[in-house]
């Protein structure tokens, strides 16, 4: 357990150094706040653009908070997603160009212990950002529309959570497999992107979906849906451990590019 904790810390030395720990945090503020500002002052924006008749009056109706929080989820669910597979894309595929996995796996350490310490400090700073945006965003939203349910606001930050998650370990995954960290990233989000749209175009054949997660969030804000979602979360645990594996073993299998 000691040798797994002084690879979390060097997986946290890492963030810092790259400043990882700041932007990423600040970009997911960024697109929490940036939402809820934009729909209430998007009237006053439209009336000063300029290409308006003279006298012409702008009637938006005022949305509800629930669908002003659920456009936001939205934007962590495309913007967001990339940011954390730009982040994460080369964090195995950079280490083995330089070598510094092979230096690593030399030592009595564990191929699993190495891919979950980063898996883990993926899993903290990626909920630790959308923590912030979506605080922002539950912040901005309350005080310029109204107040929001806050279990409903809970369940939907979990929900969207374990997707951010489950996404960042599709990264790693593919930056175990891949040479390149673009090729990972678009692997990645790619992937996220086919398990969205079968979600949606078969609800009930693909229940268990993952990528019916980033639809529950947005439910719970406005159904208040609760029902069904069990074989998702159970689901996406399980693939996430799969996935984990799977990158273990690949790991194992071409440590290095040289082996590639």
């Amino acid at each position: 357990m000691s040798k797994w904790i002084v690879l979390y810390k060097k997986e946290w030395m890492e963030l810092a150094r790259s400043y990882k720990l700041i932007w990423v945090p600040l970009v997911f503020i960024l697109l929490g706040a940036m939402q809820p500002v934009t729909t209430y002052f998007l009237p006053d924006i439209l009336a000063n653009a300029g290409n308006l008749p003279k006298g012409a009056v702008i009637e938006i109706p005022t949305p509800h908070p629930e669908e002003v929080l659920a456009q936001t989820i939205q934007q962590f669910g495309t913007l967001g997603l990339l940011v954390l597979a730009l982040s994460f894309m080369g964090a195995l595929s950079g280490e083995r160009m330089s070598g510094t996995a092979s230096m690593i796996l030399m030592k009595p350490v564990s191929y699993l212990s190495f891919v979950t310490s980063k898996w883990a400090a993926m899993l903290t700073l990626s909920t630790l950002s959308f923590a912030a945006g979506f605080g922002a965003a539950w912040y901005y939203t309350s005080t310029l529309f109204d107040a929001l349910a806050w279990r409903s606001v809970i369940h939907s930050f979990m929900f969207f959570g374990l997707w951010l998650v489950f996404v960042g370990t599709l990264t790693l995954l593919f930056s175990s497999l891949y040479r390149s960290a673009a090729g990972a990233a678009f692997s990645a989000l790619a992937t996220a992107a086919l398990l969205t749209i079968t979600a949606s175009l078969f609800p009930h054949l693909l229940a268990w979906n993952p990528g019916k997660l980033s639809q529950f969030a947005s439910e719970q804000l406005i159904d208040h849906i609760a029902v069904r979602t069990w074989p998702v979360i159970v689901m996406t645990v399980i693939l996430i451990t799969v996935l984990l594996m799977c990158t273990a073993w690949s790991l194992r299998k071409r440590p290095s590019l040289d082996s590639m």
